[in-house]
């Protein structure tokens, strides 16, 4: 790894070659969340994130950006994805508004608070403003303090929720609801 002293960086769009770090950085990210580092990725589950990401590299509506030194080691990475929406209402029309998703931004924790994200960020932002989306939505777990912070400072609001459940969690209190 580079000298966190002296960290110079570039920020370009990943590449095929990049596949096997951006695993292990999703690998990371999810473990951070969870708060779980001890645990391991599946090879089966390894072998479906390759070939996730590698679809994503070749989409024109998506974008994988990573921060590499000159050293050629990469500092972290982000992701954005445009889509489409119609719009429900009648006197909508045809108009077709375009958001962009921010998902698995992640920096190597020796690297944080030198620029690395700020750097990425830009670029993904810059992305969806070249595809015209309108709005940034990002999803992140409410248990990662840092990314509230770090979100809510960057003019993010919370505007709804989302739950989850096991599902035979949901069966056996349903089973008990007769």
């Amino acid at each position: 790894m580079p000298s966190k002293a002296k960290c110079q960086f570039i920020v370009r769009k990943a590449e095929l070659s990049d596949l096997p770090v951006l695993v292990n950085f999703q690998t990371r990210l999810a473990l951070h969340v969870a708060g779980d580092p001890i645990n391991r990725l599946k090879e089966e589950e390894r072998e479906r994130l390759m070939i996730v990401l590698r679809s994503l590299l070749s989409s024109k509506d998506k974008r994988i950006v990573v921060a590499q030194a000159p050293n050629g080691d990469l500092l972290g990475m982000g992701y954005v994805h445009i889509f489409k929406d119609q719009g429900i209402w009648e006197q909508a029309g045809e108009v077709k508004l375009k958001s962009a998703i921010i998902d698995d931004v992640w920096v190597e924790p020796d690297f944080r608070r030198l620029g690395v994200f700020t750097a990425m960020l830009r670029e993904l932002v810059t992305f969806a403003e070249k595809h015209k989306a309108y709005e940034l939505i990002l999803e992140y777990a409410t248990a990662n303090k840092e990314a509230a912070a770090t979100w809510t400072s960057l003019g993010f609001v919370p505007t709804g929720v989302r739950a989850s459940a096991f599902t035979e969690v949901v069966q056996e209190k349903l089973g008990k609801r007769r």
